[in-house]
C-alpha cells in the first residue's frame, strides 16, 4: 500500500512539473527582422566594385542589380536600405560587425557558410576566363592557362583569388587591387586573363571592346549567388527567401536584372 502511495505522489509530482514548465509559453527569440523594422534602416554590405551586381559612383551612392534588389527588399519592410562600403578581404567581418545583409555578386562558398546563412540562390554562375579577343583560342582550358608564360591578374579577397592560387599554381598570378580597372590592365597588354563569375565577363566584353568572354555557357565550375544573412536567424532567413522567390516568379528581379545587362 506504501508502495503504491508514493508512486501515485510521484507520478501527481510529475504531472505539476510538467504542467508548470509547459504552462508558460518560450519566449520568442528576437529575429534581425524585427530589428530592421524597430530601427527603420535596411543595412546591406556591399564593395561596390562588381559590375552588374553593385557599383560605387563618384558621387558616393551605388547602383547596380543587387542595389535595386535591397531597396525593394527595404520597401517591402516599410524601412529605408543603407549600403556601408566594404572590400572583398573583409566582407565578412564588416557583414557580422556592421550589417543585416550583405550583397553584390556574392558566390556561395562552405567557408562564408561557417560564420553566415546565405539566402536562395538567385544566380547560378562559375568561373570563366576573359581575354584579348585576339587569344580566345588559346586560353580554353585550365591547362593552357597554367603555365609560366601566362600572366593570370586577380582582385585581391574574394573566389577569383581562391579560384587563380587553386588551379593556376604555375602561371605567372598578378594580384591588382581595382577590381573596377582590372580589365584595362588585360587591354593593355600587362596581364593575359583574368578569370571570374561568367556573368561579369559577359558584361564587361560589352563595357571593354577588345576584350572576349571565353565559353561562359560553360564555365570552369558551378557557382551560385546569394546573400548572406545571419547564421541562426531563421525567421530573416525565410523572409527574405520568400520575398525573393515573389521578386524571381513575378518578375521584379528579371526586369532588374535585364536593365542592367541589357
Amino acid at each position: 500500500m506504501k508502495i503504491a502511495a508514493f508512486a501515485l505522489t510521484a507520478a501527481l509530482l510529475g504531472t505539476s512539473a510538467f504542467a508548470q514548465s509547459s504552462g508558460a509559453p518560450a519566449a520568442a527569440t528576437p529575429s534581425r527582422l524585427d530589428e530592421i523594422i524597430a530601427r527603420g534602416t535596411l543595412r546591406a554590405c556591399t564593395t561596390g566594385d562588381y559590375k552588374p551586381y553593385s557599383f560605387y559612383r563618384q558621387d558616393g551612392t551605388f547602383e547596380g542589380i543587387d542595389i535595386d534588389m535591397a531597396e525593394s527588399l527595404a520597401k517591402s519592410l516599410g524601412v529605408k536600405a543603407e549600403f556601408v562600403k566594404t572590400s572583398w578581404s573583409n566582407l565578412m567581418n564588416d557583414f557580422l560587425a556592421k550589417c543585416d545583409v550583405a550583397v553584390g555578386g556574392v558566390s556561395t562558398t562552405l567557408d562564408r557558410q561557417k560564420r553566415a546563412f546565405f539566402t536562395e540562390a538567385y544566380q547560378v554562375d562559375g568561373k570563366t576566363p576573359i581575354v584579348r579577343c585576339d587569344d580566345v583560342s588559346k586560353y580554353q582550358t585550365v591547362a593552357q592557362i597554367d603555365q609560366p608564360s601566362v600572366r593570370v591578374i586577380m582582385n585581391p579577397g574574394g573566389t577569383n583569388e581562391r579560384f587563380a592560387k587553386q588551379f593556376f599554381p604555375h602561371a605567372n598570378l598578378i594580384m591588382y587591387p581595382d577590381n573596377v580597372t582590372i580589365f584595362k590592365q588585360i587591354l593593355a597588354g600587362k596581364a593575359d586573363v583574368m578569370v571570374t563569375d561568367a556573368s561579369e565577363t559577359l558584361l564587361q566584353q560589352k563595357l571593354n571592346p577588345g576584350l572576349c568572354s571565353v565559353h561562359p555557357d560553360k564555365p570552369f565550375q558551378y557557382g551560385e549567388k546569394a546573400w548572406m544573412v545571419p547564421r541562426g536567424d531563421v525567421v530573416f532567413q525565410q523572409y527574405v527567401d520568400q520575398w525573393l522567390h515573389l521578386a524571381r516568379a513575378g518578375g521584379e528581379y528579371q526586369a532588374i536584372s535585364d536593365k542592367w545587362l541589357k
